[in-house]
């Protein structure tokens, strides 16, 4: 089983059952790590350096959150502003993310139709959060997979506990 870090930014997460079920998932099994950006950074001050050195221990990374006002939530946009160096670029650097798998899970209150070209906000998902995308892409990390998850609010448990397996069978191919 590869070691995996889930990069987790939710600054609702008491409202969100979707999220919930699965950070249950991740907790209760040994090669997950969970990293809830909000609440290791509550005053937004990042370790940048901390977390670059610990980006090194993975073999595969999960990005999971919200979209929040059409994008990523302010605290995860941090995280990458100041995690990814362009350092790692530099030739003879080590880029701790190239050729890691990263699996992207993001949870929408909207309906899929909504997130269309004719549709009410005229972008899709990864439209929105195309700053993450095209980050990883730079540092050529492989992602393998981009699940969303449309009208979460609305799910029902059988719903979730569905979303959460067909997630968590993804993550064990």
């Amino acid at each position: 089983m590869k070691k995996t870090l889930v990069v987790f930014a939710h600054p609702y997460l008491e409202h969100s059952n979707s999220n919930v079920e699965l950070i249950n998932f991740y907790v209760r099994h040994q090669h997950y790590t969970l990293r809830d950006l909000y609440e290791e950074y509550p005053d937004f001050h990042i370790a940048a350096f901390r977390e670059r050195k610990r980006l090194k221990n993975y073999d595969r990374f999960v990005f999971q959150f919200p979209l929040i006002w059409f994008g990523m939530p302010p605290l995860l946009r941090l995280w990458i502003d100041e995690v990814f160096d362009r350092d790692w670029l530099r030739e003879g650097e080590h880029n701790p993310l190239e050729g890691k798998e990263v699996y992207i899970l993001i949870t929408t209150g909207g309906k899929e139709r909504s997130f269309t070209k004719n549709g009410t906000y005229q972008y899709t998902v990864e439209e929105l959060v195309s700053g993450l995308i095209v980050s990883l892409k730079v540092f050529k990390a492989d992602i393998k997979h981009i699940k969303i998850v449309y009208e979460a609010n609305k799910l029902s448990k059988k719903d979730i506990i569905l979303h959460k397996k067909e997630f968590t069978e993804l993550l064990n191919q």
